[in-house]
């Protein structure tokens, strides 16, 4: 049986792409021993009670991570009752034969394994990936014919056959539903069938973990329930493998990612290919961030539909147990994992900024501590506290700096300043890192050319269920990729650069006290031309504020941020002042779009795309809108209108539209409370109480946000230009030119002169009949066109010409006051009629003014290109 693979390349974060074919087998397995030359001592045999728990993006057995060296195992042929697991004895014979190989955990595929073959693994140190076939029962969604088995019930004693063995490493609810069966159910009904799969595992094994082994032909199944993320990959090529395990990645979030089979058919590509294949694929999966591989397989006997196969030759070992040249070097790979200690590892600077931090700092110290990295020094800038973040930092192995508070920016040039390694990281004080951040941080610097690298922060369990609910509100620091492996931002809680460039830069922008200056370095990065990379395994642990308060306080601040960001990058926000990321955001908490279209996915023609990826289409405009902060600025404004419907009876009917604005936030706020995921050990009660709550910082967040941004200036009637007195027509000038430049160069030179003077300008798009737009605010703007004459000896007449450009929200909110006015003045509703006249001049007065400023600027900078040309 065989299944073909076809390779994707590495593209955007929404929807993988293809490349060339790859035929492989697809899935796999038993018989006689030969004893093993061991380079390896038996691993210990799992401690009874001690279960592997999930923490982020990897496994952990007590405190010890548990990097997953396994193989699959089986299906093998059945004795005359079914049996598949029967010869206990070969199965002593190869399990010891694994651990004496640097294996720690098998995988049964295809069959319940009894609860015998768990001793013996647990007797040999191995842990089981217990297979439960829900593939096999699929069908039995759609019907139930008469003498269906009751798959439920049959699950339920699967479980309870397994439930609490000290060899249990997770449950795997089934492997690979066939593509086109998923295709023809709908993937809703898959992934509900799956859930209520999972939920009753959960009621038999409430602390075994439990996952779904995955292919990439429907990777389109969203199952946020799991606890860890199986896939089956075969892929030849490296150069293709690592851009989707990176895209894997993605989709499994914070949870860890298995791969949970990759090989290599010996007979097609005789036993060395395969040894050499195997070598990178275990080590590229390791190093790309993955809590654990399985090799398919670990013999070459398997027995599949009733008879042994023959034709091909996945196995470490020939079906009579000899070894092939791909055990020791599988066995080499994993040893190594997820690195060699042979590579050259760049001395790093860890600087943690702290102001009155001594609540967190310890945790943060604790962490570094136990970092597994050979060359790194601790700077722990204490900016101005005054609690006792210097007494706890001083405790431990840290370079402790003291100066008075300057604001988190300058702590953050201040360590900078003392690093002493080529890589500077940062760190907050109220994060902790995995013990292996700085190894992959460090790697990703030394296989690519970004100058800065960051990792996803998660929040830690067991800060209290406001911490829980705030974890799972907007607002928290997220990172914005262009592909799976480049990145546009990350956040200032977990980011690493190379010295030099950061310092080339002039490190961070002292303005920025609390927030924004992780936004703002990145941008000034990758103004330069450089690049940034995301590592999902460089991972720290970042705690969520613990408190409505605080974290009202934090979101007002990120206002006030924002606020400040616009002003220094305007070109990188719209006219209502959002900034427009070119790559997408992920993190938890970001709010659901209550758009009207769906997701789809890409099956390919009659199903056949080995590859099926979700294709989630980017939110428009009118279903962003309830997120956005001036929303509610928007809201209030109605609800001022129907205020006045005291004075004049007819404005009642902006009643109605107060409640259409109320209602799309409220709902996405309980849509986002909904659908916000809680330990499932929560009883009900606790578990809506936090949803609830969860609901009212989705509501929130965006009042907070207006509010900061309100306090720092960035309103829609904001000024984006000097007031100054302009040609409110076309004007239309020429340049005489004695030295002759390239037109792009002139705009450059333009464009440059403008933007020192703070002034937020544009350049037109590749289809404009414009080259520059100056905004003079939300109600005005103006626009410039050149055109240049070549004349004899070098010389050039340019053109100029420049006009006003009235967005449309400025002259209908002026009619709409207009019209109101004349109404309540009919009415003799004077009172009414004021304010509504008065509302009316004001956005025409606006109108006027931001356009009159933004040609002046255009005059201006025109004026200077004259004067450049007389001198």
């Amino acid at each position: 049986m065989r299944r073909i693979v076809q390779s994707p390349t590495e593209g955007s974060t929404n929807e993988g792409n293809h490349g060339r074919l790859v035929v492989t087998p697809a899935t796999r397995l038993g018989g006689d021993v030969q004893p093993a030359a061991a380079a390896f001592q038996s691993a210990p045999a799992p401690a009874p009670g001690v279960r592997p728990c999930v923490r982020g993006k990897f496994l952990f057995v007590g405190d010890e991570k548990l990097y997953v060296r396994g193989v699959t195992y089986g299906a093998f042929t059945p004795d005359a009752a079914g049996n598949e697991y029967h010869d206990l004895a070969t199965v002593e014979r190869d399990f010891a034969l694994m651990a004496a190989n640097g294996i720690n955990a098998v995988r049964i595929p295809h069959t319940t394994p009894p609860r015998a073959l768990l001793d013996i693994a647990s007797r040999h140190g191995l842990r089981v990936m217990v297979g439960l076939s829900a593939e096999q029962y699929v069908g039995y969604v759609i019907d139930r014919p008469p003498g269906a088995p009751d798959v439920e019930a049959l699950i339920r004693n699967k479980v309870r056959s397994c439930a609490g063995h000290p060899a249990l490493l997770c449950y795997a609810l089934g492997n690979e539903i066939p593509a086109l069966m998923a295709r023809w159910l709908g993937r809703r009904k898959v992934e509900r069938y799956l859930e209520r799969l999972y939920r009753i595992v959960k009621q038999e094994d409430p602390e075994g973990l439990v996952t779904y082994v995955n292919y990439p032909t429907t990777e389109y199944l969203r199952l946020p329930f799991l606890d860890l993320i199986c896939f089956n990959v075969y892929l030849e090529s490296q150069d293709r493998f690592e851009p989707y395990l990176a895209r894997l990645h993605n989709i499994a979030g914070d949870r860890p990612l298995l791969m949970s089979e990759l090989g290599l058919d010996a007979l097609r590509n005789g036993e060395g290919g395969q040894a050499r294949s195997l070598d990178w694929q275990v080590r590229t999966a390791f190093a790309a961030g993955c809590g654990g591989v399985f090799v398919f397989a670990w013999t070459d006997e398997w027995y599949r539909h009733g008879h042994d196969v023959q034709d091909w030759a996945f196995g470490l070992t020939r079906a009579d147990r000899s070894p092939k040249p791909a055990l020791e070097t599988v066995r080499e790979a994993f040893a190594e994992a997820p690195f060699t200690p042979s590579l050259p590892w760049p001395r790093i600077s860890v600087v943690v900024c702290s102001c009155n931090g001594g609540r967190t700092i310890r945790d943060a110290c604790e962490g570094l501590r136990r970092l597994d990295y050979p060359n790194y020094e601790v700077i722990v800038v204490d900016d101005g506290s005054n609690d006792d973040t210097a007494a706890i930092a001083g405790q431990y192995d840290v370079r402790l700096i003291r100066t008075p508070n300057r604001g988190l920016s300058s702590a953050r040039n201040t360590g900078l300043a003392a690093a002493t390694g080529e890589i500077v990281a940062y760190l907050d004080d109220d994060a902790y890192p995995d013990p292996h951040w700085l190894t992959y941080l460090a790697a990703t610097f030394l296989s690519t050319s970004h100058v800065g690298v960051g990792g996803p922060n998660i929040a830690p369990a067991g800060d209290g269920p406001i911490a829980e609910c705030v974890a799972r509100a907007p607002g928290g620091p997220v990172h914005v990729l262009i592909t799976d492996r480049e990145a546009e931002h990350i956040p200032g809680c977990n980011m690493a650069f190379r010295t030099a460039f950061l310092e080339a830069v002039g490190g961070f922008d002292s303005r920025f006290r609390s927030a924004g200056d992780d936004v703002d370095v990145c941008w000034r990065l990758q103004d330069r031309g450089w690049t940034l990379g995301y590592h999902p395994a460089a991972v720290v642990w970042h705690h969520r504020r613990n408190s409505v308060r605080t974290y009202w306080r934090q979101q007002i601040g990120y206002g006030r941020a924002e606020a400040m960001l616009e002003r220094k990058w305007p070109e990188k926000y719209n006219d209502v002042g959002h900034v427009r990321w070119t790559g997408r955001m992920y993190g938890s908490g970001l709010p659901y779009i209550l758009g009207w279209r769906r997701a789809r996915v890409y099956h390919g023609v009659w199903g056949a795309a080995p590859f099926q990826s979700l294709y989630e289409p980017a939110p428009t405009l009118l279903a962003s809108l309830p997120q956005m902060p001036e929303w509610h600025l928007m809201t209030a404004t109605l609800v001022a209108i129907a205020t006045l419907s005291v004075a004049w009876s007819p404005l009642r009917l902006a009643l109605p539209l107060c409640l259409a604005a109320i209602v799309p936030s409220v709902a996405q706020a309980c849509l986002g409370g909904a659908r916000a995921r809680f330990p499932a050990a929560l009883s009900g009660k606790a578990r809506l109480a936090r949803r609830v709550l969860t609901a009212a910082l989705h509501f929130i967040q965006p009042i907070a946000r207006l509010r900061g941004r309100i306090q720092e200036g960035l309103t829609p009637w904001r000024r984006r230009c000097p007031r100054r007195p302009g040609p409110l027509w076309p004007v239309t000038a020429a340049v005489w030119s004695e030295h002759w430049l390239d037109q792009h160069q002139r705009l450059r030179v333009m464009e440059t002169d403008l933007r020192a003077d703070g002034v937020c300008v544009l350049r037109g798009a590749r289809d404009a009949r414009w080259d520059l737009e100056v905004r003079g605010g939300f109600f005005g703007a103006a626009r410039l066109l050149m055109g240049v004459e070549e004349h004899a000896g070098g010389k050039q007449l340019i053109r100029v010409r420049w006009w006003p450009v009235v967005p449309a929200a400025g002259p209908l909110l002026t009619l709409v006051f207009a019209v109101l006015t004349r109404g309540a003045l009919g009415d003799q509703a004077w009172i009414a009629a004021a304010v509504l006249g008065l509302g009316a001049l004001l956005s025409a007065a606006r109108v006027v003014e931001q356009c009159s400023a933004a040609t002046a600027t255009i005059r201006e900078v025109v004026g200077r290109l004259r004067r450049s040309e007389l001198l």
